[in-house]
C-alpha cells in the first residue's frame, strides 16, 4: 500500500512533466497548447472553469493529435515496400471510395470526402492498403483540396514510377456548408491525372467509368 501511494504522485509528476515539456521540433508543449484552448473558450464568451469545460482543453488536444497525425508520418516510406511477382500484370490498379477526414487550413473545419485512386503499374506493384494510407496521411493535415490531391499524385508517381497516375477526390467543405455562403449538399470534385491517364482519353475514361466519372456528374463542376 505504501508503494502504490509514492507511485501515484511520481507517476502524475512524470505526466505533468510530458505536458509541459516543449516538442523537439520546436512546436509549443502540450500545456501551452490547452492554454491556448481555454483563450479560445473565454473568447467565444464562456467559462472555461464551468464543471462542463474544465476538461476540454485536455479533449481538444487530444482530438488534434488524431486529427493532424500525418504531420509525424512519411507518406513516401509508405510506398517504398513493393513487389515485382506480378506475373507480368500490367493493367489498371484502382481503388475506389477512400475515405477521407480533413481539416480546411483557412478555418480548420472538416473537410469529409471520399478518394478514388488508380496506377498503372510499370515493374511494381504496392500493398493496396498502402494507398489508402498515403491518402489519409496527407489528409491528417491542414489542407486544401486541389493540394491535397496533387500530392497523393505526385507521391504515388515519383515513389512508384508508374505508366500513370489518377486522382480524385470527392469532399464537402464545412466552411462553405455550415458557415459563409451555408450552400449544404455541395460538393468539390477535384483531379490529377499523371503519364498515360493525362496522354491518353481512353485510359482516362476507362478510369473515370470505374470511379463512377464524378467528375462528369451534375453539379460537380
Amino acid at each position: 500500500m505504501a508503494k502504490t501511494g509514492v507511485a501515484q504522485p511520481f507517476a502524475k509528476a512524470n505526466d505533468e512533466a510530458a505536458k509541459t515539456a516543449a516538442d523537439k521540433d520546436g512546436r509549443p508543449s502540450r500545456a501551452e497548447a490547452e492554454a491556448a484552448v481555454r483563450v479560445l473558450l473565454r473568447w467565444a464568451g464562456d467559462d472555461p472553469d464551468r464543471e462542463g469545460l474544465v476538461g476540454t482543453p485536455d479533449r481538444v488536444v487530444r482530438s488534434y493529435e488524431e486529427f493532424f497525425a500525418g504531420y509525424g508520418e512519411d507518406p513516401v516510406a509508405m510506398l517504398e515496400r513493393t513487389f515485382e511477382e506480378t506475373d507480368g500484370y500490367d493493367e489498371m490498379v484502382v481503388l475506389r471510395d477512400i475515405r477521407l477526414e480533413s481539416h480546411c487550413e483557412h478555418h480548420m473545419v472538416p473537410i469529409i470526402g471520399k478518394a478514388h485512386v488508380a496506377y498503372l503499374p510499370g515493374k511494381r506493384v504496392v500493398g493496396i492498403s498502402k494507398l489508402a494510407r498515403v491518402v489519409e496521411v496527407y489528409a491528417k493535415r491542414l489542407q486544401i483540396q486541389e493540394k491535397l490531391t496533387a500530392q497523393v499524385a505526385n507521391t504515388i508517381q515519383t515513389v512508384l514510377q508508374p505508366r500513370g497516375v489518377a486522382v480524385v477526390i470527392e469532399a464537402a467543405h464545412q466552411c462553405m456548408t455550415t458557415r459563409g455562403v451555408h450552400k449544404p449538399g455541395v460538393t468539390m470534385v477535384t483531379s490529377r491525372m499523371l503519364g498515360a491517364f493525362r496522354d491518353d482519353p481512353r485510359t482516362r475514361h476507362e478510369f473515370l467509368s470505374m470511379v463512377g466519372n464524378p467528375a462528369g456528374r451534375p453539379g460537380s463542376d
